[in-house]
């Protein structure tokens, strides 16, 4: 087999069985969309031009009045609690990220203030927001997002992602009815989510996406909503978003990659995974089944339990000898702990399935007990 670019550069192969993150480089690029990035790679624009361009062809994906192309999700959501902030005036854009004096707090709930590689509450105060967390990790009521409102308030955040806590917490839809009680922005990170509309359509003012993510795109994000708010959005790039700006050839390799995007289920469904988990289960050691991911999402993952009375590894053990491998093999490993990691296929090139089981096989067979 021939090597990839990174192997000529020495660095191993790696199989990405954990999904589309950030330590592996997100997702592979369709050479089609690649082809749209040279070429606009090779050529001079506009730059204001392109991004009110591309801002309007975001657009008629997400049904929202206007969007912003940013350099990644993480980009988007600073500049979004900038935009709340300042509201787009000059004054106060080139004050950011120092807010003082202004409305700043960001109401957030405590069961969405997630670590997806770095706080969430980073990117907040990159944009020069205070957080100010709602309710218990577990537990929040409406009423406690009402009483935290006050004359220092500036945005409501709501974050969607399988990190966050799945039970116990608000609905979009409280937090829609709070913002509009109070003549708040509503800002949701929607930064893995495949539903170009959904978000936009519940009411909030600002939604952020990562491009390459689920919509296999280059490194690119977007902010995609209410006109007013995009355009204080855009009047960040003469502040903090310079350091964020995006360039000219991802931009147009974000717009590619989206016209290409069906929204359908991402990845093999449940019956084709089905021998997978069979051909792993009869292995020594090992029970594999199928699970739905945590945000309940169209996505299906063969989920490993490793009995390690059995195997005389525990999981932990497994994991790491995927990882550590001639090929490095990676998995999600969320619930080590509790003997358990989970194979993502969405990420798997033709072939490597029948690599990691083969690589489990050997394990098996290796294990001592």
């Amino acid at each position: 087999m021939s090597q990839n670019i990174y192997q000529q550069l020495g660095l191993k192969r790696v199989i990405n069985a954990c999904g589309k993150m950030t330590i592996l480089g997100v997702s592979s690029v369709a050479s089609g969309v690649m082809k749209a990035v040279s070429e606009a790679a090779g050529a001079f624009v506009e730059i204001d031009k392109l991004v009110d361009c591309a801002g309007e062809r975001v657009s008629r994906h997400t049904g929202a009045e206007d969007s912003y192309v940013t350099s990644c999700a993480s980009a988007g959501i600073a500049i979004s609690v900038a935009a709340a902030i300042t509201q787009g005036e000059p004054d106060r854009v080139a004050q950011m990220p120092d807010s003082s004096g202004l409305a700043n707090e960001i109401l957030m709930l405590r069961g969405h203030n997630v670590d997806y590689g770095a706080p969430i509450t980073s990117a907040i105060r990159l944009g020069g927001g205070r957080v100010v967390e709602v309710g218990a990790s577990n537990l929040a009521a409406r009423w406690q997002l009402e009483r935290a409102v006050n004359e220092r308030t500036a945005a409501l955040l709501f974050v969607k992602s399988h990190h966050c806590v799945q039970k116990g917490m608000l609905t979009i839809d409280d937090f829609v009815r709070v913002a509009r009680a109070h003549n708040l922005p509503l800002i949701v990170d929607a930064a893995a989510e495949e539903d170009l509309r959904h978000w936009v359509a519940s009411g909030a003012d600002m939604v952020i996406y990562s491009g390459a993510k689920a919509f296999n795109a280059p490194t690119s994000g977007f902010i995609t909503g209410k006109k007013r708010w995009i355009d204080a959005c855009k009047a960040q790039h003469h502040g903090i978003a310079r350091a964020m700006k995006i360039g000219k050839e991802n931009m147009v390799g974000l717009l590619f990659a989206l016209d290409r995007y069906h929204q359908t289920p991402q990845g093999p469904t449940e019956v084709q995974l089905r021998p997978v988990a069979e051909a792993i289960s009869a292995l020594r050691g090992m029970q594999a089944d199928i699970e739905q991911d945590d945000a309940e999402r169209a996505i299906w993952r063969i989920r490993v339990r490793i009995s390690q009375s059995e195997l005389g590894l525990d999981a932990r053990a497994v994991e790491a000898q995927l990882r550590e491998g001639d090929i490095a093999i990676y998995t999600r490993r969320y619930f080590l702990h509790e003997g358990v990691f989970s194979i993502d296929p969405r990420t798997l090139a033709e072939g490597e399935m029948e690599i990691i089981v083969a690589r489990l096989k050997e394990i098996a067979q290796h294990a001592t007990h």
